[in-house]
């Protein structure tokens, strides 16, 4: 099974642009935002602009597996207040029907922030409910809990935050994980060289699991080891450097997943994707 390789690419314009752009980059896997991430209403998708999405996809050789939706920003599972976590639970099923609208099987979110009103664990637990909640109202998407920096109030920074909402997940065949490199290390879990990256996806393994492992993030980072703040790099030009990105193209374990840049130059995505690809044939 080989490595699916691209970047976050554009919708603008409709759903149906972000194939073409990702396939423009040489890309085999692509992150969308299927409605504008920073509002919380969108117009629904019509048929046109599904059918347009599906041939799209088709004729750019991208399945299912190859994507990686992004939910809104605005979503907070883990919210204290009742009425906002309504809310964004309703936004989270709008979300996952609008993945499901379009053939798409994964959906990759943010956990969500206790703002300090509830504990951690209190903050986790409805997160876990939100995505029970949103499976019972769905058949065929993945809930993907992305991991975090850990900058201010966000849960989701520690492997044992991910277990902790996978415990309480009712169908964990529906359930999974993406890895952001650069919230990783900016949370504490080094992956400066090969052997960090064994002891920090060896914690992974026996804490979360490498079977829930749906997605990756690629990205280094502006900022220390630990700091706890969400910067992202261009690939080898941060405090990570190249060594990460060596070792996860070369893991078999993170083969058949999308594995999606954000980082912060796009006119360099394809370059960094060219070279990733490369390192994945000379493993």
């Amino acid at each position: 099974m080989t490595k699916f390789i691209g970047a976050h690419v554009s919708a603008a314009g409709g759903v149906w642009n972000a194939p073409k752009n990702a396939h423009d980059l040489g890309a085999t896997a692509f992150a969308l935002f299927t409605k504008n991430q920073r509002r919380w209403d969108a117009k629904a998708l019509s048929p046109d602009d599904i059918r347009k999405f599906k041939a799209n996809c088709k004729r750019y050789n991208f399945t299912a597996a190859q994507i990686l939706p992004h939910d809104s920003y605005l979503i907070n599972l883990g919210h204290p207040d009742i009425e906002a976590l309504e809310k964004s639970r309703n936004a989270f099923y709008d979300e996952m029907h609008r993945c499901e609208q379009l053939g798409l099987t994964l959906l990759n979110f943010h956990p969500g922030s206790h703002l300090k009103k509830i504990s951690e664990s209190e903050s986790l637990q409805r997160v876990a409910e939100s995505i029970n909640l949103a499976l019972e109202k769905s058949t065929s998407v993945k809930a993907v809990i992305e991991n975090t920096a850990g900058q201010g109030t966000n849960l989701g920074y520690t492997f044992e935050h991910l277990a902790e909402i996978i415990e309480q997940v009712e169908d964990k065949s529906r359930v999974g994980v993406c890895i952001d490199t650069c919230h990783t290390f900016v949370a504490g879990y080094d992956l400066r060289t090969f052997a960090a990256c064994e002891q920090t996806f060896n914690d992974f393994e026996r804490i979360v699991g490498f079977e829930y492992l749906a997605g990756m993030h690629i990205n280094d980072s502006k900022v220390e080891l630990g700091t706890k703040v969400d910067r992202h790099h261009s690939l080898g030009q941060g405090f990570i450097g190249e060594e990460a990105f060596k070792f996860i193209m070369q893991d078999e374990r993170f083969n058949g997943i999308p594995i999606v840049l954000e980082t912060i130059d796009d006119t360099i995505w394809a370059a960094e994707i060219a070279w990733l690809q490369q390192l994945a044939a000379n493993k």
